[in-house]
């Protein structure tokens, strides 16, 4: 894993607002950046606006973010794993077809779930991934520290890291990130068709409907590639929509009130119950995983964490000086310390739990 406390080296494939963001962030914490992009104005844009210092890929990266079009990365990945020495990560929202596509133990699958209605490297900012998930979506042959060096980095920002395997990524983000974008721009749609008829329409759509189709003011152009990539996905959580919509639509119509009352008494209980940060070390705990040194350890450490809803608020990699052994030390929330442990026990690791002071 990188020392992160030392002055770092970092390149960046598309120097628009994602991309642009990670410079901004990296650069913030003392890291050199370069970068590149398929428009050539676009990367100088970047390094006038201070998003990278300079223009170039840098064969010394410790690590590379590809921020290219869904259907460009693969290339571009392969791109960085030839031309730079370090780990190499992206930011895709699609990941089981691009971690098939790419083998290579340097590459670890990221999607950091962010953004903004503005558009390119001038909406970039460093701040961008404060409070964020950001996915990885480590494999069999994932090596464990370039795995850690991308960990870390996403904390450094912010980031709040969850490991999941590819395809359960793919088909969460349809429910999460995919299907809410076409259900705003479907929203904003009907609202623009009938403000054809009512001309005050859109200047009462305040409140929650603004809320609700903010994200549909984002970047369009990217939203073909993605749906290509992860149809499967979007087409069976949009059927799982219509079909709830269906259902609601019945209760409306036979006006049956304690029906309607009960959904969205579930609704509003779901939503209260999303998971928040934990803040305090006090409710948090250590928990120490002596592991081999063979392939899978990473992924399925990480993985069965998201399974099990325990948040890793910290991770590193202890080597042992002797043997092939290490530990993985993970600090998470006190409360779900336990039963991970036993989720661990079960796959025959031998982990300790320690309760922060």
């Amino acid at each position: 894993m990188a020392d992160l406390t030392v002055p770092q080296r970092a390149s960046i494939i598309g120097t628009g607002l994602i991309g642009g963001s990670i410079g901004r962030a990296l650069r913030a914490r003392g890291w050199h950046v370069t970068g590149v992009d398929a428009d050539p104005a676009a990367g100088e844009r970047a390094a006038a606006l201070g998003a990278i210092d300079a223009v170039g890929l840098d064969p010394d990266a410790a690590i590379t973010f590809v921020a290219a079009p869904v259907r460009a990365i693969a290339a571009e990945v392969r791109r960085a794993l030839a031309e730079t020495s370090g780990v190499v990560t992206d930011v895709g929202s699609v990941k089981a077809s691009l971690v098939a596509e790419i083998d290579d133990p340097r590459f670890v699958g990221g999607h950091p779930m962010a953004g903004s209605e503005q558009l390119g490297v001038e909406g970039s900012s460093a701040d961008m991934f404060q409070g964020a998930v950001w996915v990885l979506t480590p494999v069999a042959h994932t090596d464990p520290d370039g795995y850690a060096t991308v960990d870390a980095v996403a904390r450094s920002f912010g980031a709040e890291v969850v490991a999941l395997p590819p395809d359960r990524h793919d088909a969460l983000v349809a429910v999460v990130s995919h299907v809410p974008h076409l259900t705003a721009a479907a929203l904003m749609s009907i609202a623009d068709q009938r403000a054809d008829e009512h001309a005050a329409l859109l200047r009462l759509a305040a409140g929650g409907f603004r809320d609700m189709t903010r994200i549909a003011a984002g970047t369009p152009t990217i939203w073909p590639d993605i749906c290509a990539e992860n149809r499967d996905a979007i087409v069976d959580m949009i059927d799982q929509l219509t079909g709830e919509l269906v259902r609601l639509r019945q209760l409306v119509e036979a006006g049956e009130r304690d029906g309607l009352l009960s959904a969205l008494e579930r609704a509003q209980a779901a939503r209260r119950n999303l998971p928040s940060r934990v803040a305090q070390p006090s409710a948090m705990a250590e928990v120490r995983v002596p592991v081999p040194d063979r392939g899978g350890v990473i992924a399925e450490v990480a993985t069965l964490a998201a399974e099990l809803g325990v948040n890793i608020a910290d991770f590193e990699i202890a080597h042992s000086s002797e043997g092939d052994r290490g530990v993985l030390i993970l600090l998470v929330d006190k409360d779900t310390a336990e039963p991970f442990r036993l989720g661990l026990t079960d796959r025959g690791y031998r982990p300790t739990v320690t309760p922060l002071q």
